[in-house]
């Protein structure tokens, strides 16, 4: 049976703007409150747009960050125009990180990122090929 959408939009992500760090997340909490979402929910699904849209400030040029809420998941599909990640499992390891020094004196950088996506997501997925850029989807449920 096919899921009835609630919601949709497509926020835009740009890199090495760490003015608006954290902008596209607030929004998407935001919406996720207006609509009367449980709020362990969205604490799962706000930590994980966090953390996806500072790996977007932080590595890649661009991205594009497609949210949807239907009636029994929130799903987030990430793309962005980037590096890629060279060891994807080696990404996965809390405590991994390839920040650069500016970026740990800002405080980020401490390797927790993708692993937190992974560990309040309900399914993740991560794709990345090197000089092209990085997907990411990961569904939180509602229930």
């Amino acid at each position: 049976m096919e899921q009835e959408i609630l919601y949709n939009k497509i926020f835009r992500i740009v890199g090495r703007d760490f003015a608006n760090a954290g902008t596209v997340s607030v929004k998407i909490k935001k919406i996720l409150k207006e609509i009367g979402i449980k709020p362990e929910v969205v604490y799962r699904v706000s930590i994980c747009c966090y953390e996806a849209e500072m790996n977007v400030i932080m590595y890649a040029r661009f991205a594009k960050m497609d949210f949807t809420i239907t009636s029994d998941e929130v799903i987030i599909i990430l793309e962005d125009e980037g590096p890629g990640i060279e060891n994807i499992e080696l990404a996965m390891k809390e405590g991994f990180s390839t920040a650069t020094q500016e970026m740990r004196e800002l405080g980020f950088g401490a390797g927790l990122g993708l692993p937190n996506i992974k560990n309040n997501s309900d399914e993740f997925k991560i794709e990345s090929e090197l000089l092209k850029g990085t997907k990411l989807y990961f569904k939180i449920n509602l229930n």
